[in-house]
């Protein structure tokens, strides 16, 4: 009998001591999502301190995927090194599920194939997608700024190109899909995309009237891959704005 009360006894101190720092953990992760959130401004963050456990739990499910490498913040500020190239970029062949627009792009293996299940479902809609641009090196990218400041001056072209270690093309993660001008929005093609490329798990980068945001013009056309829990995560709390999204896990995964 004594040993039975013991062993009880050991349970429930184990159970309180699990218990306490579970409330812990939990009080130190709302403590660090008050203070990321008291340093952004987009409208839905209160939405997100409202429901603070929920939020917590689906952005933990985000984080837990091990392709950490399609959360990464490239931005004006951002940088990449002028070395960093994928390790797992595949060059895009003739297929009969999707076009290409030239012969030497590439995208990460993850991608390819997120984009063979996205044109999929878009053939079933009656829509052949176009991949005009993907992965860009460093070197590429800077060359391809300089001729657009050539072109429009500087001012301009930091509207709507980045210069080199600032591209997400650089990550091998990113497409350019039709025919990269504003039109595209109107065609079948970029239709479906606005429509369904989240459910897909590709966020569509740089929206219309965020310029002040992504540092960007509208680009319809811009698509990168997140993987589709980070998208559904994006349109729930960051009010479907991918800037939004990555400005706050960069600053969560800094403060681990």
């Amino acid at each position: 009998m004594k040993q039975s009360k013991r062993f009880i006894f050991l349970i429930c101190v184990c159970l309180f001591v699990f218990a306490t720092s579970c409330s812990a953990a939990t009080n130190a992760e709302e403590i660090k999502l008050a203070k990321i959130l008291g340093t952004m401004n987009f409208s839905s963050k209160n939405e997100i301190l409202n429901n603070k456990n929920q939020f917590l739990q689906e952005l933990k499910a985000v984080l837990d995927n091990d392709s950490d490498f399609l959360l990464v913040l490239v931005d004006k500020t951002h940088f990449l090194q002028p070395d960093y190239v994928p390790e797992d970029l595949i060059p895009l062949k003739k297929n009969d599920l999707y076009n290409i627009s030239r012969n030497d792009l590439s995208l990460r293996i993850p991608v390819e194939k997120a984009l063979q299940v996205m044109s999929r479902g878009a053939k079933k809609d009656g829509i052949t997608l176009l991949v005009s641009s993907t992965y860009r090196s460093y070197d590429y990218q800077k060359k391809l700024f300089a001729r657009y400041v050539a072109q429009d001056g500087e001012a301009l072209a930091e509207r709507y190109s980045a210069r080199a270690g600032t591209s997400q093309h650089q990550l091998g993660t990113a497409i350019d899909f039709g025919s990269i001008t504003d039109e595209f929005a109107e065609t079948k093609q970029g239709r479906w995309l606005y429509d369904h490329a989240a459910e897909y798990g590709f966020s569509l980068s740089f929206p219309a009237g965020y310029e002040d945001v992504t540092g960007y013009m509208w680009e319809c056309w811009h698509y990168r891959y997140i993987g589709k829990e980070a998208c559904a995560l994006q349109k729930k709390w960051f009010g479907d704005i991918q800037q939004y999204m990555m400005e706050f896990i960069d600053a969560w995964t800094r403060e681990d």
